[in-house]
Protein backbone atom coordinates (compact mmCIF):
# COMPACT_ATOMS: atom_id res chain seq x y z
CA UNK A 1 0.00 0.00 0.00
CA UNK A 2 1.06 3.35 -1.02
CA UNK A 3 2.09 6.09 2.60
CA UNK A 4 0.44 8.98 0.68
CA UNK A 5 -1.58 8.56 -2.10
CA UNK A 6 -3.36 11.34 -4.13
CA UNK A 7 -6.48 10.54 -5.98
CA UNK A 8 -8.05 13.02 -8.68
CA UNK A 9 -6.99 15.91 -6.71
CA UNK A 10 -8.09 19.42 -7.68
CA UNK A 11 -7.54 22.36 -6.12
CA UNK A 12 -9.45 26.06 -6.54
CA UNK A 13 -8.69 29.61 -5.33
CA UNK A 14 -12.07 30.85 -5.93
CA UNK A 15 -13.17 30.94 -9.73
CA UNK A 16 -9.02 30.02 -10.42
CA UNK A 17 -8.27 26.65 -10.68
CA UNK A 18 -4.53 25.80 -9.14
CA UNK A 19 -4.39 22.44 -9.45
CA UNK A 20 -6.82 19.54 -12.19
CA UNK A 21 -7.55 16.07 -11.26
CA UNK A 22 -3.73 14.99 -9.86
CA UNK A 23 -3.45 11.69 -8.96
CA UNK A 24 -0.13 10.01 -7.78
CA UNK A 25 1.67 7.91 -5.24
CA UNK A 26 4.40 7.85 -3.29
CA UNK A 27 6.21 4.52 -1.26
CA UNK A 28 7.74 4.02 1.80
CA UNK A 29 11.05 5.18 1.57
CA UNK A 30 10.36 6.24 -1.78
CA UNK A 31 11.55 9.90 -3.12
CA UNK A 32 9.39 11.39 -5.88
CA UNK A 33 10.17 14.51 -7.57
CA UNK A 34 7.65 17.18 -8.62
CA UNK A 35 8.84 19.63 -11.63
CA UNK A 36 7.72 22.25 -13.00
CA UNK A 37 7.52 26.05 -13.73
CA UNK A 38 6.47 28.49 -11.36
CA UNK A 39 2.72 28.46 -10.88
CA UNK A 40 2.47 24.93 -12.21
CA UNK A 41 0.79 23.62 -8.79
CA UNK A 42 3.80 22.20 -6.99
CA UNK A 43 3.22 24.12 -3.87
CA UNK A 44 -0.59 24.67 -3.71
CA UNK A 45 -0.40 20.25 -3.83
CA UNK A 46 2.26 20.20 -0.97
CA UNK A 47 0.39 22.75 0.99
CA UNK A 48 -2.94 20.74 0.56
CA UNK A 49 -1.35 17.23 1.58
CA UNK A 50 -1.01 18.80 4.91
CA UNK A 51 -3.79 21.21 4.64
CA UNK A 52 -2.18 24.48 4.77
CA UNK A 53 -3.42 26.22 2.13
CA UNK A 54 -5.67 29.60 2.89
CA UNK A 55 -9.65 29.35 3.63
CA UNK A 56 -10.26 30.72 -0.11
CA UNK A 57 -8.77 27.70 -0.97
CA UNK A 58 -11.38 24.59 -1.68
CA UNK A 59 -9.30 20.72 -2.47
CA UNK A 60 -11.26 17.77 -3.80
CA UNK A 61 -10.54 14.12 -4.26
CA UNK A 62 -8.57 12.11 -2.04
CA UNK A 63 -5.31 12.39 -0.27
CA UNK A 64 -4.85 9.38 1.65
CA UNK A 65 -1.82 8.87 3.98
CA UNK A 66 -1.66 5.44 5.26
CA UNK A 67 -4.94 4.70 4.29
CA UNK A 68 -6.44 7.69 5.84
CA UNK A 69 -8.15 9.98 3.81
CA UNK A 70 -6.54 13.59 4.99
CA UNK A 71 -9.03 16.16 3.55
CA UNK A 72 -11.70 14.56 5.55
CA UNK A 73 -9.62 14.20 8.79
CA UNK A 74 -10.68 16.25 11.98
CA UNK A 75 -8.64 19.72 12.91
CA UNK A 76 -7.29 17.39 16.04
CA UNK A 77 -6.29 14.41 13.61
CA UNK A 78 -4.48 16.88 11.27
CA UNK A 79 -2.37 18.58 13.69
CA UNK A 80 -0.95 15.22 15.18
CA UNK A 81 0.27 14.00 11.64
CA UNK A 82 1.38 17.44 10.68
CA UNK A 83 5.16 17.50 12.28
CA UNK A 84 5.10 14.15 13.41
CA UNK A 85 4.57 11.95 10.17
CA UNK A 86 4.36 14.39 7.45
CA UNK A 87 7.21 17.00 7.91
CA UNK A 88 7.55 20.22 5.69
CA UNK A 89 11.17 22.06 4.94
CA UNK A 90 9.68 25.30 3.52
CA UNK A 91 10.89 27.86 1.23
CA UNK A 92 13.28 30.42 2.22
CA UNK A 93 14.26 29.40 5.61
CA UNK A 94 15.38 33.22 7.34
CA UNK A 95 11.66 34.03 6.58
CA UNK A 96 10.37 30.71 7.96
CA UNK A 97 12.24 31.04 10.96
CA UNK A 98 11.22 33.10 13.64
CA UNK A 99 13.72 36.06 13.90
CA UNK A 100 13.28 36.47 17.83
CA UNK A 101 13.59 32.65 18.91
CA UNK A 102 17.18 30.95 19.46
CA UNK A 103 16.89 27.86 16.92
CA UNK A 104 17.40 25.47 19.81
CA UNK A 105 13.87 26.64 20.70
CA UNK A 106 12.25 26.44 17.37
CA UNK A 107 13.16 22.99 16.48
CA UNK A 108 12.17 22.08 20.28
CA UNK A 109 8.64 23.37 19.95
CA UNK A 110 8.00 20.52 17.39
CA UNK A 111 8.44 18.26 19.99
CA UNK A 112 6.46 20.02 22.86
CA UNK A 113 3.72 20.24 20.30
CA UNK A 114 3.57 16.78 20.09
CA UNK A 115 3.89 16.10 23.56
CA UNK A 116 7.10 16.15 24.50
CA UNK A 117 8.60 17.34 27.94
CA UNK A 118 10.45 20.93 27.54
CA UNK A 119 13.76 19.10 29.34
CA UNK A 120 13.70 16.32 26.64
CA UNK A 121 12.76 18.30 23.61
CA UNK A 122 15.90 20.48 24.34
CA UNK A 123 18.23 17.63 24.39
CA UNK A 124 16.45 15.97 20.83
CA UNK A 125 16.54 19.75 19.26
CA UNK A 126 19.85 19.42 20.16
CA UNK A 127 20.40 16.33 18.51
CA UNK A 128 18.73 16.98 15.50
CA UNK A 129 21.07 19.62 14.98
CA UNK A 130 23.69 17.59 15.07
CA UNK A 131 22.48 14.81 12.95
CA UNK A 132 22.07 17.70 10.02
CA UNK A 133 25.70 18.27 10.35
CA UNK A 134 25.79 21.64 12.37
CA UNK A 135 28.88 21.72 14.46
CA UNK A 136 29.07 22.91 17.86
CA UNK A 137 24.69 22.22 18.02
CA UNK A 138 24.68 22.49 21.71
CA UNK A 139 26.40 26.15 21.45
CA UNK A 140 24.36 26.81 17.71
CA UNK A 141 20.99 26.27 20.05
CA UNK A 142 21.49 29.43 21.44
CA UNK A 143 22.01 31.38 18.34
CA UNK A 144 18.97 33.33 16.46
CA UNK A 145 18.83 33.10 12.47
CA UNK A 146 20.39 36.08 11.85
CA UNK A 147 23.60 34.78 13.33
CA UNK A 148 23.77 31.53 11.16
CA UNK A 149 24.70 31.50 7.14
CA UNK A 150 21.67 30.65 4.43
CA UNK A 151 23.00 27.31 4.61
CA UNK A 152 22.95 26.73 8.18
CA UNK A 153 19.31 28.64 8.80
CA UNK A 154 18.21 25.18 6.17
CA UNK A 155 19.74 22.74 7.96
CA UNK A 156 17.57 24.20 11.20
CA UNK A 157 14.75 23.88 8.89
CA UNK A 158 15.46 20.26 8.26
CA UNK A 159 16.46 19.50 11.99
CA UNK A 160 12.89 20.88 12.64
CA UNK A 161 11.33 18.67 9.99
CA UNK A 162 13.16 15.58 11.05
CA UNK A 163 12.91 16.19 14.92
CA UNK A 164 9.74 13.79 15.64
CA UNK A 165 11.22 11.22 12.68
CA UNK A 166 8.51 11.28 9.99
CA UNK A 167 7.15 8.96 7.59
CA UNK A 168 7.37 11.24 4.85
CA UNK A 169 8.86 14.39 4.12
CA UNK A 170 7.80 17.54 1.94
CA UNK A 171 10.72 19.61 0.87
CA UNK A 172 9.56 22.27 -0.81
CA UNK A 173 12.44 24.50 -2.96
CA UNK A 174 15.25 23.59 -0.04
CA UNK A 175 17.84 24.36 -2.24
CA UNK A 176 16.65 27.46 -4.00
CA UNK A 177 18.23 30.15 -2.20
CA UNK A 178 21.58 28.68 -1.83
CA UNK A 179 25.05 28.64 -3.53
CA UNK A 180 25.63 25.95 -5.36
CA UNK A 181 28.49 24.83 -2.89
CA UNK A 182 26.07 24.93 0.05
CA UNK A 183 23.17 23.83 -2.17
CA UNK A 184 25.28 20.02 -2.52
CA UNK A 185 25.85 19.43 0.76
CA UNK A 186 21.82 20.18 1.04
CA UNK A 187 21.31 17.28 -1.36
CA UNK A 188 24.05 15.22 -0.01
CA UNK A 189 22.18 15.48 3.51
CA UNK A 190 18.80 14.66 2.52
CA UNK A 191 20.27 11.50 0.99
CA UNK A 192 21.70 10.43 3.71
CA UNK A 193 18.75 11.32 6.23
CA UNK A 194 16.56 8.84 3.49
CA UNK A 195 18.94 6.04 4.36
CA UNK A 196 19.41 6.93 8.15
CA UNK A 197 16.02 6.89 8.91
CA UNK A 198 14.15 5.39 5.82
CA UNK A 199 12.20 8.80 4.82
CA UNK A 200 10.14 8.81 2.07
CA UNK A 201 10.24 12.34 0.26
CA UNK A 202 8.28 14.72 -1.88
CA UNK A 203 10.66 16.54 -3.70
CA UNK A 204 9.52 19.74 -5.17
CA UNK A 205 11.53 22.07 -7.45
CA UNK A 206 12.06 23.40 -10.83
CA UNK A 207 15.79 22.89 -11.17
CA UNK A 208 15.86 19.78 -13.17
CA UNK A 209 19.42 18.97 -12.08
CA UNK A 210 18.97 18.89 -8.33
CA UNK A 211 15.84 16.23 -9.04
CA UNK A 212 17.62 14.12 -11.00
CA UNK A 213 20.09 13.57 -8.21
CA UNK A 214 17.99 12.71 -5.04
CA UNK A 215 14.60 11.11 -6.68
CA UNK A 216 13.79 7.15 -7.30
CA UNK A 217 10.68 8.74 -9.87
CA UNK A 218 9.54 12.27 -11.27
CA UNK A 219 6.24 13.76 -11.57
CA UNK A 220 5.91 16.92 -14.19
CA UNK A 221 3.58 19.50 -14.12
CA UNK A 222 2.31 22.05 -16.23
CA UNK A 223 -0.37 24.35 -15.82
CA UNK A 224 -2.07 22.63 -12.71
CA UNK A 225 -1.88 19.31 -14.70
CA UNK A 226 0.62 16.32 -14.04
CA UNK A 227 1.85 15.32 -17.65
CA UNK A 228 4.11 12.85 -17.40
CA UNK A 229 4.89 10.35 -14.65
CA UNK A 230 7.92 8.04 -14.60
CA UNK A 231 11.61 6.78 -13.01
CA UNK A 232 14.20 9.33 -12.66
CA UNK A 233 16.41 7.26 -15.57
CA UNK A 234 13.32 7.42 -17.97
CA UNK A 235 12.20 10.96 -17.75
CA UNK A 236 15.91 12.20 -18.05
CA UNK A 237 16.61 10.10 -21.14
CA UNK A 238 13.63 9.01 -22.42
CA UNK A 239 10.95 11.75 -21.73
CA UNK A 240 7.14 11.10 -23.25
CA UNK A 241 5.82 14.34 -23.19
CA UNK A 242 6.71 17.08 -25.39
CA UNK A 243 6.57 19.41 -22.76
CA UNK A 244 9.04 17.42 -20.87
CA UNK A 245 11.22 17.39 -23.50
CA UNK A 246 10.95 21.46 -23.66
CA UNK A 247 11.81 21.31 -20.17
CA UNK A 248 14.81 19.03 -20.78
CA UNK A 249 15.95 20.96 -23.77
CA UNK A 250 16.20 24.61 -22.26
CA UNK A 251 18.74 23.51 -19.93
CA UNK A 252 21.93 25.15 -20.77
CA UNK A 253 24.84 22.84 -19.95
CA UNK A 254 28.43 22.61 -20.63
CA UNK A 255 27.79 20.99 -23.96
CA UNK A 256 25.66 23.98 -25.01
CA UNK A 257 26.35 26.02 -28.21
CA UNK A 258 27.28 29.45 -26.67
CA UNK A 259 26.97 31.20 -29.94
CA UNK A 260 23.54 30.21 -30.38
CA UNK A 261 20.02 31.33 -27.56
CA UNK A 262 19.13 28.93 -25.09
CA UNK A 263 16.24 26.64 -26.22
CA UNK A 264 12.32 27.96 -25.29
CA UNK A 265 9.42 26.19 -24.71
CA UNK A 266 6.87 27.13 -27.21
CA UNK A 267 3.58 26.70 -27.46
CA UNK A 268 3.70 23.61 -29.00
CA UNK A 269 5.89 21.66 -26.37
CA UNK A 270 2.92 23.01 -23.91
CA UNK A 271 0.00 21.63 -26.12
CA UNK A 272 0.92 19.45 -28.65
CA UNK A 273 -1.07 15.83 -27.77
CA UNK A 274 1.45 13.08 -29.12
CA UNK A 275 -0.41 10.61 -28.28
CA UNK A 276 -1.04 11.50 -24.58
CA UNK A 277 -4.48 11.82 -23.18
CA UNK A 278 -5.84 15.29 -23.18
CA UNK A 279 -7.27 15.22 -20.00
CA UNK A 280 -3.30 15.32 -19.24
CA UNK A 281 -2.39 18.59 -20.94
CA UNK A 282 -3.99 22.61 -20.48
CA UNK A 283 -7.12 22.60 -21.64
CA UNK A 284 -6.73 26.23 -22.24
CA UNK A 285 -4.09 25.87 -24.26
CA UNK A 286 -5.54 23.14 -26.15
CA UNK A 287 -8.76 24.98 -26.87
CA UNK A 288 -6.61 27.99 -28.24
CA UNK A 289 -4.82 25.41 -30.51
CA UNK A 290 -8.13 23.97 -31.91
CA UNK A 291 -9.85 26.99 -33.09
CA UNK A 292 -6.50 28.41 -34.35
Amino acid sequence: MPLLDLQSVSIDFGSKPAVRDLSLSIAPGESLGLVGESGSGKSATALAIVRLLPPQASTRGRILFQGDDLLTASDAAIRSIRGRHIAMIFQEPMTALNPVMRVGDQVAEAVVAHGGRKRDALKRSVEALRDVGIPEPERRAHSYPHQLSGGMRQRVMIAMAIVNRPQLLIADEPTTALDVTIQAQILELLADLRRRFNLAMLFISHDLAVVSQVTDRVAVMYAGSLVEVGSARDIFTAPAHPYTRGLLASVPTLASDRSRPLATIDDSARTSSDSIPLTEISARHWARVKHS
